[in-house]
């Protein structure tokens, strides 16, 4: 149907620079992590904004897009029971529950542009090399908590607080490279690299560590603090990043022939070179190689024929280092759902993206095992914005 659209829209000569774009979508996602050694169970739900993202043409073989994303999540909270021993006689203190708490993230806010180099005409499809550059501020905030009470009928203990809260931003950059290569009429092979250097984002933190009591009208009340520093300026540097890949494809031809497009991608990030105010953390370099597929019945035979049927997996060792290897696989499905055009608006098109996506963290032989299924819905709407139109 996109690849059928395409062509209706080169023939038309209503179209003079191309389709402005609008792109959304939300996540919701359960996951499931796992101690195999205690067969200890914790699950979580969510619903999540993914992105928003807006495409202008400029001109031919030119265009403009920028939008908004999550680049990472930080939500946990762990209470833990035990038993306190002295250190140096090892006799019994109290029983305690200590409570570990995170939240906070990333976001990235961007505009990008991308121009073909040359353009030709080859066997009835253009080959074309492009370039693109996109800028942006990537910032956020961590705000890492630790509380420590003790259980007791008889004493009365004060509760200790630990609090980390840091927030950060910089300029962020990335480029990519783009060969488009007609084999023959109908099948298209297109290269492409993109990647970005490491960053440096400048940081901020307040460090408090206090004693507390709750009271149920003032909720938390500060006791004492044992150390409370403001603005304590460093950086948090994040490593380089690339991806290369290529996808061959065939278009659909509309009351003919059905379409296909298979696609691999390569990408790798040194995560041993991530530091936060000079320090290292437990992490490892991680690569992961994606492969995909999508299947474009013959069109406008029906509406299941104008839906495009998509499969994918990917596999790599995730980037957090517990003593071993933590490998990581997934695999997804979706369906490209398209919406009928209306007699209001006969230039718009309109795609619902359905996927449904499961991924594992681990093995029964690892610390840890995670796993995730997440259901994500997008929209696509394109409509043609500038119209030279002619009167009689």
């Amino acid at each position: 149907f996109a690849a059928f659209q395409a062509w209706k829209e080169k023939k038309s000569n209503k179209l003079s620079s191309g389709r402005v774009v609008l792109d959304m979508a939300v996540n919701i996602d359960n996951r499931t992590l796992r101690d195999p050694k205690k067969e200890q169970r914790f699950t979580a739900s969510n619903a999540l904004f993914s992105y928003v993202q807006v495409g202008v043409p400029l001109r031919k073989n030119w265009g403009m897009s920028f939008g908004i994303r999550p680049v990472s999540r930080i939500s946990y909270k762990i209470d833990r029971y035990e038993r306190l021993l002295d250190p140096v006689t090892g006799a019994s203190i109290d029983t305690s529950v200590t409570q570990f708490e995170g939240d906070g993230g990333s976001y990235l806010g961007s505009m990008g542009t991308g121009i073909a180099l040359f353009s030709k005409d080859r066997k009835g499809i253009e080959e074309k090399l492009s370039i693109g550059i996109n800028a942006g501020y990537l910032f956020g905030r961590k705000n890492y908590m630790t509380r420590r009470s003790f259980l007791n009928d008889t004493l009365s203990y004060y509760q200790a607080k630990f609090q980390n809260t840091t927030n950060f931003g910089n300029l962020s950059l990335q480029a990519g490279l783009q060969y488009q290569l007609p084999l023959n009429k109908k099948i298209v092979l297109t290269l492409g690299a993109f990647g970005q250097l490491g960053q440096t984002l400048r940081a901020r933190q307040d460090q408090v560590r206090e004693t507390f009591y709750f009271d149920q009208s003032q909720g938390q009340v500060r006791l004492d603090s044992v150390s409370d520093v403001r603005d304590i300026v460093g950086q948090l540097q994040l490593p380089a990043s690339y991806t290369v890949g290529f996808t061959l494809q065939k278009f659909a031809v509309p009351n003919k022939e059905g379409g296909w497009l298979f696609g691999i991608d390569y990408s790798a990030q040194p995560w041993t070179n991530y530091r936060f105010y000079g320090k290292a953390d437990s992490l490892r370099d991680k690569w992961e190689l994606r492969v995909g597929a999508q299947l474009s019945p013959v069109p406008q035979r029906s509406y299941f024929t104008n839906v495009s049927y998509r499969f994918g997996f990917f596999v790599g060792p995730d980037y957090v280092n517990l003593g071993r290897t933590l490998p990581q696989l997934g695999a997804s499905m979706g369906l490209g759902l398209p919406v009928g055009i209306s007699r209001q608006a006969p230039n718009q098109v309109t795609f619902i993206n359905l996927s449904f996506e499961f991924v594992r963290r681990g093995t029964n032989n690892n610390v840890l095992q995670e796993n995730l299924f997440r259901l994500s819905l997008g929209f696509s709407l394109s409509d043609i914005w500038f119209i030279k139109r002619q009167y009689d």
